[in-house]
């Protein structure tokens, strides 16, 4: 009987294909493994097995899967049924929801060139048809895989060339990478003929002519307690010659003579740490009474809303939950919204938890993110996952809680590539087909969850005191247009703020300053000609960077270096406009010269070190002031922190967005609840022009329910979430004009589906990124319509659009329940 596979493959392509097994081959794969299939005239790609049958497709020529690179599947079944929910409700295909969960270690994608990598010592063990690829590779270090397995004679190519990338004897140029190599440690041992401890004795004989090699065999026997009769160790090569100070030529020596050998051994990148494992901390009597509560919740409910102020206690909670449910034998998933995050309460899990934690986020190394795959399907995962929006798609052998942490962030919204999906409504999704609970816990729920909360979807437990009893920071608005005007500022700081911040460092108490915008200067003006310096291929002005003298695109990283005078009329009278977190920076060093400072935006923390070096330091006292754009109101604990400032708060409210007041406010608290954690009340110094807007006034009152009583009403009317759902379709061309024909084109069909609940189209905040203009439908879909047959509707009219050979070039995706 003829076998089938249907693959998921790598690619932005609907639906699944279908291959030609060899019966022999039936018996040695399974649902969920990979293979290596052809796709097109010369093309090769790891896809992922969706389904085994017997039914040969009728409308095209099926071809035969390549390779099977697994025996044992790499996805379970939960997974492949949560990847096809993301596929299906944020209308994306399978192919890209493939290669955002996997890391790229797992995925072999195909071409033609092979490498031979120079840096690659040998191997004892390599077969026949691995060393007669290795030799013609010597000849010749980079050829055509074509041309490779034409003249070694090896038909099947691809797994003799994924032995030896595994062993990274090899490299595969261009597409066909495979990203993972495991992490190797050379070894040395006796030979058989010696490794006895009889036979020592006689070495020591036979090599006293030899002191560096004596000295080498003398510190192999004590690494590897041979003489103690206990089991005999394993001895690194690097250890071996460190320890006996001899050099490599003294070890190839005793090799030659038959004495030691020397051979590869496979060893993990996963840190194993040995933390002296604490106790859990005893919850006081409000978090007790919580904990109780969400219990409760849990009976009757699969999802609770923990809405507890900042600084209550709410990780004791979560740590104490952990507990009931490892002690039940479940794995728990904790999800943070920044990486940042991590390193606080990684430490914090670690004392009590130990080794059953595990951590996965993309500061991570690839083969580290592979590593940690692969121990999710082994017989001793890690039991606590805390990871960031990736880790959802992790292998779950047994889940039975998940917790998010600050649920209300945006940046648990993947926005580009596809699948655009919200890792807290999706991993929702995926505790509900695991059949685990659910805890959101924030100090400001988004509208959403406090909406579900309020009308039953969601249980609701509140947490109204500081932990110890110590009270909310107070806000103290200063209104710096009156100062201004006056001329009473220092740069961007107030009297009042200053004064505070010389009073919190002479008791030697820290500082945080919050300013949500990264850079020097987001513009820079001729002051004779107004020239402003802008993208090449994004309509937006460039920031200047002062560390690197020079003017960076923040949407496409697009470079200029900042002229000596304007290109328009050559005038020297360049200013900034504005102000970022680096020139924050620069004016508190002058104020405040002998004062460490420290920033934390996205420029000062692109590797997983440098973000951990800023927290320690400011963690441990050695940084006195914290600069920061939103990374530093997202659940960080300091101490010593008993001042706040909030340079600029308009930016944050003239943002065109129906969210913008909703966020506003989050980021306005969040940031203020950093302060007076654990001594003493907190001040927070709020700068604005706007000293009557209600959003601030609710912020200085802690009036989180009038935001929300006010923002509901509003969306009601205007037909906005949780009301209503929205998908936005966007629209990408390189020709505006030809753009502007197409998207009217797709909104004229819409609307024949959709009606009045169709706008635009309309040209977004930033009408073009990366050369590619945009336009922006909305869609306002009420709650009671069928999302199936929504979004079958806007799948047909895509398919439609880009069929049309006018719209041939024309870039078309949806973004579901966007940010």
């Amino acid at each position: 009987m003829k076998f089938f596979v249907d693959v998921i493959l790598p690619l932005p392509i609907p639906g699944v294909f279908t291959y030609s097994l060899d019966e022999a081959d039936s018996n040695n794969i399974q649902v969920g493994c990979r293979v290596i299939v052809p796709f097109g005239k010369k093309k090769y790609y790891t896809a992922i097995v969706f389904s085994i049958h017997h039914v040969m497709p009728q409308e095209y020529e099926v071809k035969p899967v390549f390779t099977i690179l697994d025996k044992y599947p790499i996805l379970l079944p939960s997974q492949l049924q949560f990847w096809e929910w993301i596929s299906d409700y944020y209308i994306s295909a399978l192919g890209d929801v493939f290669k955002a969960a996997l890391p790229s270690g797992l995925k072999l994608e195909s071409e033609t060139m092979v490498e031979l990598n120079m840096d690659y010592i040998g191997s004892p063990d390599l077969s026949e048809k691995e060393l007669r690829v290795l030799h013609l590779l010597s000849d010749d270090p980079i050829q055509c895989i074509t041309k490779i397995a034409k003249d070694s004679g090896i038909d099947n190519i691809l797994p003799i060339a994924n032995s030896l990338l595994e062993r990274g004897a090899i490299l595969l140029r261009e597409e066909l990478k495979e990203q993972y190599r495991p992490r190797m440690e050379s070894r040395i041992r006796f030979t058989k003929e010696y490794n006895h401890p009889d036979k020592v004795e006689n070495l020591f004989e036979l090599l006293s002519n030899a002191p560096k090699q004596l000295d080498i065999v003398i510190k192999y026997v004590e690494l590897s307690s041979l003489l103690n009769q206990k089991e005999i160790k394993e001895v690194s090569k690097h250890r071996l010659l460190e320890g006996a100070r001899a050099s490599s030529s003294s070890l190839n020596g005793l090799i030659q003579k038959g004495i030691l050998e020397e051979y590869d051994i496979e060893i993990g990148r996963l840190r194993v740490e040995n933390i002296q494992e604490q106790d859990l901390h005893p919850l006081d009597k409000s978090q007790q009474k919580a904990y109780q509560e969400i219990e409760e919740v849990f009976d009757t409910k699969q999802v609770c809303l923990l809405y507890g102020v900042t600084s209550s206690g709410k990780t004791e909670i979560y740590i104490h939950f952990i507990e009931e449910y490892l002690n039940s034998g479940k794995q728990i998933l904790y999800l943070l919204p920044e990486i940042a995050l991590t390193t606080q309460i990684t430490e914090r899990l670690k004392r009590v938890f130990g080794d059953k934690l595990g951590i996965y986020h993309s500061k991570f190394s690839d083969a580290e993110r592979v590593e940690i795959w692969r121990k999710q399907l082994s017989s001793n995962p890690y039991q606590i996952i805390l990871g960031v929006r990736s880790s959802i798609f992790l292998p779950f052998q047994n889940l039975g809680l998940v917790i998010v942490d600050e649920e209300h962030e945006t940046t648990y919204k993947q926005q580009d590539p596809a699948p655009r999906y919200h890792a807290r409504d999706a991993v929702i999704v995926l505790a509900h087909m695991c059949g685990a609970k659910v805890l959101l816990g924030t100090a400001t729920p988004s509208i959403e969850s406090w909406y579900n909360a309020q009308y039953g979807k969601f249980g609701l437990v509140e947490l109204k005191e500081r932990y110890k009893d110590i009270q909310l920071p107070e806000v103290i608005p200063i209104d710096i247009q009156e100062l201004k005007r006056k001329k009473r500022m220092s740069g961007q700081f107030s009297p009042p703020l200053l004064a505070m911040m010389r009073e919190a460092l002479d008791k030697n108490e820290q500082i945080i300053l919050f300013q949500n915008r990264r850079g020097f200067a987001p513009v820079v003006e001729c002051k004779t000609c107004g020239w402003v310096p802008k993208c090449t291929n994004c309509d937006v002005s460039l920031t200047y960077h002062k560390k690197l003298n020079q003017l960076t695109c923040h949407y496409c990283g697009y470079t200029y270096q900042l002229p000596d005078v304007c290109p328009a009329c050559e005038a020297k009278d360049l200013t900034h406009r504005g102000f970022g977190t680096e020139k924050v920076e620069d004016e508190i060093k002058l104020i405040f010269p002998n004062i460490s400072v420290g920033r934390m935006d996205l420029d000062t923390t692109r590797t997983k070190t440098r973000y951990e070096k800023i927290i320690s330091d400011f963690q441990e006292g050695r940084t006195k002031i914290l600069i920061g754009t939103q990374m530093v109101s997202k659940g960080l604990d300091f101490d010593h922190v008993s001042v706040v400032g909030i340079l600029n708060a308009d930016t944050m409210l003239n943002y065109p967005d129906f969210r913008a007041y909703e966020r506003a406010y989050q980021l306005m608290a969040q940031v203020s609840g950093r302060a007076g954690r654990k001594n003493k009340r907190g001040r927070v110094i709020l700068q604005t022009r706007s000293m009557d807007h209600p959003i601030i006034l609710q912020v200085i009152n802690n009036r989180y329910e009038d935001m929300v009583q006010n923002q509901l009403e509003e969306r009601q009317v205007f037909h906005y979430p949780p009301y209503y759902r929205l998908i936005y379709v966007y629209l990408k061309h390189r020709d505006e004009k030809k753009l502007d024909f197409m998207a009217r084109t797709m909104a004229s069909q819409l609307r024949t589906v959709f009606g009045s609940r169709v706008l635009g189209p309309d040209k977004p905040p930033v009408g073009r990124i990366q050369t590619f203009y945009i336009k922006k439908i909305v869609l306002k879909i009420e709650r009671d319509v069928s999302t199936q047959q929504t979004k079958k509707a806007l799948l047909n009219i895509k398919e439609r659009m880009l069929a049309d050979k006018r719209f041939k070039s024309l870039i078309v995706y949806y973004d579901v329940d966007p940010m």
